[in-house]
């Protein structure tokens, strides 16, 4: 290896392109091939995968991409560190040994293992440890529901100490997005755990390239001035023993690698400006972008205070079910057709209030009223599946000659969805038992140590100058900001990026708590947090309560919050026309 370490990822989501394994690999020089593989709701799909078979709880399609590449991983001497163990990192590790010895290579597979602490949750709360709701502050005693699984977030240093003893593949479970990057980096520089500005460098690195394209023009606001989006290069970042990174792709493959698209993937479901993993926390307000060249940016400057006493824990637990159905309403008196469609329905199924909860969203497709459009969604959830199954169906289809002019529907299902319940909170890192499984040995990773004191880190300056004013001209925001939103649990993330600081001081002052919830109606009764990054001309929102209780359990017709930042976008405001001149290139 050169003194750059090459980091490339795969994989953003467990179903992501498949091929792209193969193409990072075989698209240019790397060092190490990582895939990001797990989300909250996709540990209760590898779970029913498990229940079904105890061989299985793993990301599957991790085997496909690994049979693509472990003769050219293994003749390059690349490394390759996933998280596709998800919640059965050594029955991954017994597949991947029999793809490796079927192709009559010789690899040395590692795994990590302590993230599961559901066998523990008992234990863990005698021994004072509340496990409280993150948002609610309930602590886990007062659940009346069965918990289905409780993992807990791991830091990179698993990862170190797996490559330090001679691994080729490392197999991790509920590590966090980030750490299949701190471990390599950690790895090749010989980091130790307080050097917390690198550490915090490669959580930067990590959380921008851990989404696949989403940072080189995959779901990018302004992304008509991107050549061509059809198949974005997935992402390599390439690591620094300073700390310091570039953010780039292959040649040849489309997309961008610019200062806006790596702005948006850093504002994709984050909260405040204290990023907070294992094994430090990264401040993202201490962040500085360069564009150094065509598919190029350095990232530099981050600083990094002390890992937390604590790590995140997933937990996730049985929820009941829910069902819905999508309603069409074209043509004129929008208003009163949905009205109408709702009394009905509500009729039809026996009444409201016999549900545990319900929910009716009206989407609008038109601003001409002679050519209205609109989308019409009711839901419902409920621990009994019988009031959610072909009831729902049956009320539709007893309507649709019965209602309305211009019934139809878009989606209904004939069976309710059965649904889990996450619950957030933290555990003390103390309280974790992580154990690497590598060439025979089981090797114990210990928490990290706080120092006594920590010099704090001051927040980043204000661009200089003036709120721009003069004359106005009501114009989309998306005019001159761009957007990128996410889910955060129940609640959801919405950051705003300016592309001068002009427009950034007038985004600063402008957008408040107060103007997202005049401009979103939804979030009116909820609490909105701003947090400012005037480093990389970027605002962040938190909308507390958004969600629900979490994408799975959500009845909105955007459970994940990823078209809240374009809906954004779309409102009406009055701009400075000295704002709205052409971007700069």
């Amino acid at each position: 290896m050169s003194e750059a370490l090459r980091v490339a990822n795969c994989s953003g989501f467990y179903g992501d392109r498949l091929a792209a394994a193969r193409e990072m690999v075989e698209g240019g020089p790397i060092d190490v091939l990582t895939g990001d593989y797990l989300a909250e709701l996709t540990l209760m799909i590898l779970l029913k995968d498990k229940l079904k078979n105890p061989e299985q709880g793993f990301a599957k399609t991790f085997l496909r991409q690994l049979q693509d590449v472990a003769k050219t991983c293994s003749e390059r001497n690349i490394k390759i560190v996933v998280n596709a163990g998800g919640l059965n990192p050594s029955g991954l590790a017994r597949a991947a040994d029999a793809v490796y010895e079927e192709a009559g290579i010789a690899a040395a597979v590692a795994y990590i293992e302590g993230d599961d602490l559901l066998p523990r949750l008992a234990e863990l709360q005698a021994q004072g440890e509340t496990l409280e709701h993150l948002d609610r502050g309930v602590p886990l005693s007062d659940l009346d529901a069965e918990v289905l699984s409780a993992n807990a977030y791991l830091g990179g240093f698993g990862i170190v100490a797996a490559l330090d003893r001679g691994a080729d593949l490392v197999i991790c479970p509920r590590v966090t997005d980030a750490s299949v990057v701190v471990g390599p980096a950690a790895w090749k520089f010989g980091w130790a755990r307080d050097d917390w500005d690198r550490l915090a460098s490669a959580v930067v690195a990590g959380h921008i390239i851990e989404c696949g394209t989403q940072c080189t023009g995959g779901n990018y606001a302004f992304f008509k001035e991107i050549q061509t989006i059809e198949r974005p290069g997935f992402p390599i970042a390439e690591m620094y023993p300073d700390g310091s990174f570039v953010i780039t792709k292959h040649p040849g493959t489309d997309g961008e690698v610019s200062v806006g698209t790596v702005t948006a993937q850093l504002l994709y479901e984050i909260g405040s400006t204290q990023y907070a993993n294992p094994d430090v926390v990264a401040r993202f307000d201490t962040i500085q972008l360069e564009q150094e060249g065509p598919d190029r940016v350095r990232v530099s400057g981050i600083r990094g205070e002390p890992a937390p006493p604590t790590t995140k824990l997933c937990i996730n637990y049985m929820g009941g079910y829910k069902n819905s159905l999508t309603l069409m309403l074209p043509g004129l008196d929008i208003e009163d057709k949905a009205r109408t469609a709702e009394e009905s329905f509500w009729g039809f199924v026996g009444g409201r209030s016999q549900f545990q909860e319900t929910s009716v969203q009206m989407r609008r497709g038109a601003s001409d009223d002679s050519e209205a459009f609109a989308l019409l969604t009711i839901a419902a959830r409920d621990p009994d599946d019988r009031k959610l199954s072909r009831s729902f169906w049956n009320a539709a289809i007893e309507m649709s000659l019965s209602n309305y002019p211009g019934f139809g529907m878009s989606s209904a299902s004939r069976s309710a969805t059965g649904i889990t319940v996450y619950w957030p909170a933290l555990v003390s890192s103390d309280k974790i038992d992580e154990r690497v499984y590598v060439a025979g040995d089981v090797v114990r990773i210990p928490p990290p140590e706080r120092p006594a004191s920590f010099d704090p880190i001051p927040p980043a300056q204000v661009p200089a100058g003036e709120v721009p004013a003069g004359p106005t001209r009501i114009a989309p925001i998306g005019t001159v900001l761009g957007a990128r939103s996410g889910d955060k649990g129940g609640n959801a993330n919405v950051g705003f990026w300016a592309r001068t600081p002009e427009a950034y001081l007038w985004m600063a002052d402008f957008l408040t708590p107060e103007r997202i919830q005049e401009l979103y109606p939804e979030a009116r009764d909820m609490r909105v947090e701003r947090f400012d990054l005037p480093n990389i001309l970027s605002v962040n929102f938190v909308i507390h309560g958004l969600l629900g209780e979490g994408v799975s359990a959500s009845l909105r017709t955007d459970p994940q919050a990823k078209m809240l930042g374009e809906e954004l976008r779309a409102a009406r405001v009055p701009i400075p026309e000295s704002l709205l001149e052409p971007p700069p290139k």
